[in-house]
């Protein structure tokens, strides 16, 4: 990670094939004086696989960090937001190359990118931001139809989970299976994932700052996948998602919005292993998700 303690912030853009970057300056805050706003240099990249290379100068040495190749300046710009910097300038080669970009970003996708969910997932196996991937056995990335109109989003992987790296395939999986196939769907039509990618020890609830670090994935796949509806399981992926203290009894079986997706949250099936009466409360908000999608 690059140093932004102050200094001269320069940014390359380029790709494969080789092409000229957009012209770029950026505004940073520097601690309090010294360097203002510096128009950075252009520079040809063609680096296999690398499309951006950043570097934050700081006197006497400059810092520099590879980022994995993107599909569009967009994308480009969100890595940079989630690095820290807030201000932009671009010269009009580059608003008219980001206003393509943004358009073609909000026109409805037939799904996720392999190759970009490819690196999405190599990021979360490799990822250890947390004391999680300590205990791991290994992450579990998630499942499914990456066209998927519904998607469940639960809390953490299990035991089970933990050792097949695969989302939902213990017992409370199976349930959740049968919910899908009671939808008339099955688990190939779907998509599943959780909230957090590695198990907590003895499945204990996960801590915030574990869901704070790891909600950028999950952030990631639903807006690679576009899902028409979520079905949140469970508290701890409902709070996630929303990033409220909401309780699950409270809001369970009533819509709300993760932008411009619905959002459905239920009990998780481990719950309803537990509590069998609350099944017939599940069904009930299942059968308002189909409707949503047409499935009745």
């Amino acid at each position: 990670m690059p140093n932004r303690s102050g200094g001269i912030f320069a940014a390359w853009l380029g790709g494969v094939p080789r092409r000229r970057s957009p012209e770029l300056r950026m505004q940073i805050p520097d601690g309090g004086g010294g360097a203002g706003r510096r128009r950075a240099r252009r520079q040809d990249v063609a680096t296999p696989g690398f499309s951006t290379r950043v570097a934050v100068r700081s006197a006497p040495c400059a810092h520099y960090v590879r980022i994995p190749s993107m599909a569009s300046p967009l994308d480009e710009l969100r890595f940079l937001r989630d690095l820290g910097f807030t201000h932009l300038d671009l010269g009009s080669a580059a608003v008219s190359s980001i206003a393509e970009s943004a358009v073609a970003d909000a026109t409805p996708s037939s799904g996720a990118d392999s190759d970009l969910y490819a690196a999405l997932a190599a990021q979360i196996k490799a990822c250890t931001l947390c004391r999680l991937s300590t205990t791991r056995t290994q992450a579990v990335v998630g499942e499914g139809n990456l066209s998927a109109d519904l998607m469940f989003i639960g809390e953490a992987p299990g035991r089970d989970e933990d050792a097949a790296g695969e989302p939902f395939v213990g017992r409370a999986g199976q349930l959740l299976t049968d919910i899908i196939k009671a939808m008339k769907l099955t688990r190939d039509d779907v998509y599943i994932s959780n909230v957090i990618k590695c198990r907590p020890p003895e499945n204990r609830n996960p801590e915030q700052d574990e869901m704070d670090t790891c909600r950028p994935y999950i952030q990631r796949q639903i807006e690679m996948i576009r899902p028409k509806v979520i079905v949140t399981l469970g508290r701890f992926a409902l709070q996630t998602i929303m990033q409220k203290p909401l309780g699950i009894s409270t809001v369970r079986g009533k819509w709300l919005r993760y932008g411009d997706i619905r959002v459905m949250p239920t009990y998780h099936p481990a719950y309803l292993l537990r509590t069998p009466s609350a099944k017939k409360d599940v069904w009930n908000d299942m059968k308002k998700v189909m409707a949503e999608l047409g499935l009745e």
